[in-house]
């Protein structure tokens, strides 16, 4: 698979040093672009040397995304075969089972593990893959066979749907890699709460591990409380302060099958809690509770993406200002409110000068109390500020 790869080098202006330092990626404007390699298909790999001719590694090419090549390796004559895949599942494999005694967590993490674009999820013997980059379609027969030699699940679902596909100029597409499609959502314990996750239809890999340690922490102030849990998707926060005894729980998300997915979580994780959902825009459904006058001991806002790229920032960082000036009003006094972005182009100076901006607007005063980020199994790469997405911020209202 490795023999006789092209050979691809920077421009003369670039320079090396930042790849040689770990940056994993390398811009199509950094290359020498020509007809040889244009035609190079999409997920080929190659070698890598700076303009002086000396190696920088083993990369992943695509000519289609505006990342050109992505490192697989340092060493150029790595061997790209099941073997290595085994290598690199059973190091991931290793570190996740220290963080969690029972098997529901990311399992691959793309470039911070090391598997550049490629994303793992693992519900107990049935895994979830998000090939996100041409490399990983392109070679997923050998990721297939080292997952089951490292875990030998039950099935293994392909989500090669969203965004990221899209960037990399690949098609939709959602099948099995091996056994059976589950009939029904799968039952997820985090927090003491039990979520339930469609892998088969639902959004991404069907749940969002990323926040569990940030549940944990809000959780922890929800006994005996009112909760209102915006954006909830399957029941987010919402579920995780029902397994602390919050008092009630309202959510609201966009999204009718999250809701009944929220529902079955509910029933599941705590009957005493009075649960309910509304299905509705979020900004309508929080003016909606303003002008009835309705508010809550904590108020969580967990949005989608509203600034996924740069071009995107200002129009997304005002989005967020809005969610904190209309969620304010809405928090009792002496109450939370959990403002989240997992926005990879709002980093988190510009999100919480928003945050904080939206809270002032609204006329209220506040503390932050926390700051969060995403769980252990998302870890970041050390070069790669991308990789430090999901910021979560935790205000007491005074």
């Amino acid at each position: 698979m490795n023999t006789e790869q092209p050979v691809i080098r920077l421009k003369p202006k670039t320079s090396p040093q930042r790849l040689r330092h770990g940056f994993p990626w390398v811009y199509d404007n950094e290359l020498v672009t020509d007809r040889r390699t244009r035609n190079i298909e999409a997920g080929s790999l190659v070698k890598l040397t700076d303009h002086a001719q000396n190696s920088l590694g083993l990369f992943a090419f695509n000519a289609n995304s505006k990342i050109i090549a992505r490192r697989v390796a340092f060493d150029p004559d790595t061997k790209i075969d099941t073997a290595w895949f085994v290598k690199k599942l059973t190091v991931a494999l290793m570190f996740r089972d220290t963080l969690y005694d029972r098997p529901f967590y990311r399992l691959v993490h793309a470039e911070a593990d090391n598997l550049p674009g490629l994303i793992v999820d693992r519900f107990d013997d049935i895994l979830v893959i998000q090939p996100n980059a041409a490399w990983a379609d392109r070679l997923l027969l050998f990721l297939v066979d080292a997952l089951k030699t490292v875990l030998e699940p039950k099935a293994i679902v392909i989500n090669g749907t969203g965004r990221a596909r899209a960037l990399e100029g690949l098609e939709d597409s959602r099948y099995m890699a091996h056994g059976e499609m589950p009939s029904k959502a799968l039952e997820v314990p985090m927090n003491g709460a039990v979520y339930f996750a469609d892998v088969a239809q639902g959004q991404k890999t069907g749940i969002f591990y990323d926040q569990r340690p940030n549940h944990n922490f809000v959780q922890n102030l929800t006994k005996d409380k009112s909760v209102l849990d915006v954006f909830s998707h399957v029941g987010g926060f919402g579920l995780a302060a029902m397994a602390a005894g919050a008092r009630e729980v309202h959510c609201v998300d966009g999204s009718l099958p999250a809701l009944e997915l929220a529902k079955l979580g509910a029933a599941a994780t705590n009957a005493k809690t009075a649960f309910t959902v509304q299905k509705a825009d979020a900004f309508d459904a929080m003016i909606g509770l303003h002008e009835k006058k309705i508010t809550y001991d904590i108020v969580v806002c967990d949005p989608p993406a509203f600034a996924p790229h740069k071009s995107s920032r200002e129009a997304g960082l005002r989005a967020y200002e809005r969610v904190a000036r209309l969620a304010s009003p809405l928090v009792e006094e002496g109450g939370y409110l959990t403002l989240c972005s997992c926005s990879h182009a709002a980093d988190p100076e510009r999100f919480r000068t928003a945050c904080i901006r939206g809270i002032s607007r609204a006329g209220r005063e506040a503390q932050l109390i926390f700051t969060g980020s995403a769980g252990p199994d998302h870890p970041q790469h050390m070069a790669l500020a991308e990789t430090s997405y999901l910021k979560v911020l935790v205000f007491r209202i005074l």
